[in-house]
């Protein structure tokens, strides 16, 4: 089949875009407002696109036409911080229960049970038990464009200024995945965890 999303329907019951680039990782973002309400969401839409000085990217909505959006939004512009935590697959369930619509008051570390532990360079908390956290400090925003009236699409990029990284994941030095086991984000309402890790060599240059 082809398709050209701009002008195109697709012809099946549910958009497959995010089904073709798979799998994700799912970025656990934790925020703090103002007022120090916490605030602890997911993100598919989520990489690593550098690593000196290491920076890290996520898509989300920006604010529509009345100038709301999101609290994790909100919170990252107004404090520029935020700590990208990466879930096992343990913790799959606490994940998915943190994408729920809580309202702004609440402390969804709370909310979803999810065990908190202070950060050492930024003022929003991180997951204690996650294998990787990432304290963050906000970049920039970058625009795309949105197709819905009122509605806006935004790319937030941070730089890494601190990583924690559990000492029982490590192994001769290396993070090793079998012990951190990744939970990652698929098509439709498909997760996955980690599955057959191999070492694959660069192949050697030849000079011509």
């Amino acid at each position: 089949m082809f398709y050209r999303p701009e002008i195109d329907p697709h012809g099946l019951p549910h958009d497959p875009f995010k089904a073709c680039i798979v799998p994700r990782p799912i970025a656990w973002v934790s925020t703090r407002s103002p007022a120090g309400v916490r605030n602890l969401a997911p993100f598919s839409f989520f990489n690593a696109f550098s690593w000196a000085p290491p920076m890290v990217a996520l898509g989300m909505p920006g604010r529509n036409a009345e100038g709301r959006a999101k609290d994790t939004f909100c919170n990252i512009e107004d404090t520029g911080e935020f700590v990208v935590n990466l879930a096992s697959w343990a913790q799959r369930e606490a994940v998915n229960l943190s994408s729920a619509q809580f309202a702004p008051e609440e402390d969804e570390f709370e909310q979803v049970s999810v065990a908190s532990a202070a950060s050492r360079l930024v003022g929003p908390d991180r997951v204690a038990e996650a294998p990787v956290s990432l304290e963050c400090r906000h970049y920039t925003n970058v625009p795309l464009p949105a197709r819905k009236a009122g509605r806006s699409n935004m790319i937030v990029v941070g730089e890494v200024i601190g990583i924690h990284i559990r000492d029982d994941v490590l192994t001769d030095g290396r993070i090793d995945l079998r012990l951190m086991q990744p939970v990652c984000r698929l098509g439709y309402r498909d997760w996955a965890g980690l599955g057959e890790v191999v070492e694959q060599l660069p192949p050697e240059r030849v000079r011509i």
